[in-house]
């Protein structure tokens, strides 16, 4: 039997508290987990970004479960058929979240998993084992394990959490360890939900305010250490434009982080693996060809510092055989690539995976929508970045390498429910009338007459 609305509600507002309740903790846990981690940031994306989902739910579920009233072919709404569709909790939903955001992505999947009627258990990070902790502890203050387990682990644990027979499965990672997803899933036949990430271009267009969207780039790509599957991965930079555009970032970048080994506000690198991997793909490019620059405003010794921050680190001249071209980059640094025209920024968009966002800074509006219908993305900000993934009405997900599916609001709702289809007959005999029920005569012919149309 379908959970009621009201244990709906009350399970969102639990989740919600258990995070409202523990949020100074749960910072704590994030910044001994990354090594240092903005408190500020923290509350910014975790703790509010983690309460707002479940707040629209709140507000939105009475709407979102009201059976919905579909057509009937005519003339069988005149005799009294009717058609909706209910949506049904899918039973237990399995969610496994990643360490860039580790209470956001598990918090914000449980707002549409709770409200569609579900339970759930959510494999937690390796990566962030306080967190995790964290988790695990304060759980049976807020609820049953019947309604919401947690699981830790590495990737052995991993591997067999998806091997359960979930009612559907969540993803949220890296697109290689997506394919282990769903192999790992189809013995069950479990559908899937990958939310993965891909090179997120951000292209300044024609007439574009510099100084605006080369901050607003700086602020998105600076956030988390650029540890975001929507981070923009690259920019695309008028031919004659390249060097004002460096010059942006790199001037937004020193106002808002003047210094950075010892700002409260700058992220660490998450872990020692992703720093080293970082600067292998830098000396990667460098052995390629490409100039790196190192925007260290208080030019700060990193090389003699046990700390893994990581200024940020402008590439030009890159190619397409450079690793950091061809990989989700998840760090602080930014790829420059000047362009011509906007069909050859497009041609360079279309090159690679369909990434999960897609940023376009300029007032003209035709190039605006040349660039909004020969690419394909998961999400688009418009003068701006990340801003679409905060809209709870809007539907969260990629595209093909960059995940299938999608969540948020009511999007989510309908992720996690079945949307089932009613019918109701009438009470005359419909299928008589039709001509459906033998013998067949005249009026099989007319309904089938009405139904291809004459010939010409």
């Amino acid at each position: 039997m379908p959970e009621p609305l009201a244990v709906r509600r009350d399970r969102l507002k639990r989740a919600a508290a258990m995070v409202r309740d523990n949020a100074e903790r749960f910072c704590d846990a994030l910044s001994e987990d990354f090594g240092h981690r903005s408190r500020e940031q923290s509350m910014m994306t975790d703790i509010a970004g983690s309460i707002a989902p479940t707040s629209h739910a709140l507000k939105h579920l009475d709407r979102w479960a009201r059976p919905e009233r579909r057509g009937v072919q005519f003339p069988l709404g005149l005799l009294g058929v009717r058609a909706w569709i209910e949506y049904q909790p899918l039973g237990v939903v399995g969610v496994i979240a990643p360490w860039n955001f580790p209470v956001n992505l598990v918090m914000s999947p449980l707002a549409g998993v709770f409200a569609a009627g579900n339970r759930a258990m959510v494999k937690l990070s390796e990566y962030t084992p306080a967190t995790a902790a964290l988790f695990e502890e304060v759980r049976p203050k807020y609820f049953a394990e019947e309604e919401l387990a947690f699981v830790s682990g590495g990737p052995e644990v991993g591997r067999a959490f998806a091997e359960l027979p979930f009612d559907h499965l969540l993803f949220t990672g890296a697109t290689g360890i997506g394919r282990h997803i769903l192999h790992a899933a189809a013995d069950n036949l479990t559908p899937v939900t990958l939310e993965l990430g891909g090179k997120s271009p951000a292209i300044i267009g024609t007439g574009a305010d510099l100084r605006q969207a080369t901050e607003r780039i700086a602020m998105g790509k600076m956030l988390n250490a650029g540890q975001i599957c929507l981070a923009p991965d690259y920019v695309l930079a008028p031919e004659a434009q390249e060097q004002a555009v460096v010059d942006g970032v790199r001037a937004a970048v020193s106002a808002m982080y003047p210094t950075l080994l010892g700002n409260p506000d700058y992220t660490s690198v998450i872990n020692d693996r992703h720093h080293q991997r970082l600067h292998e793909w830098l000396d990667d490019a460098r052995a390629k060809g490409a100039r790196v620059e190192v925007v260290n405003p208080a030019q700060e010794g990193f090389a003699g510092s046990n700390s893994r921050k990581m200024p940020l680190h402008i590439v030009r001249d890159v190619t397409d055989d450079m690793t950091l071209m061809r990989e989700e980059i998840f760090g602080p640094v930014l790829p420059v690539v000047p362009y011509r025209g906007i069909d050859d920024a497009i041609a360079r968009v279309r090159r690679g995976g369909r990434p999960l966002g897609l940023y376009y800074f300029g007032p003209d509006a035709a190039e605006r929508r040349r660039v909004l219908d020969r690419t394909h993305s998961g999400g688009v900000t418009l003068d701006d970045v990340l801003f679409h993934v905060s809209m709870e009405d809007l539907p969260f997900g990629g595209v093909g390498p960059s995940g299938m599916g999608a969540y948020h609001g009511r999007d989510g709702f309908r992720t996690f429910s079945h949307a089932r289809a009613v019918y109701k007959q009438a009470r005359v005999d419909v299928a008589k009338l039709a001509g459906l029920k033998p013998p067949y005569g005249a009026a099989t012919r007319k309904s089938v007459e009405r139904q291809i149309g004459k010939p010409r």
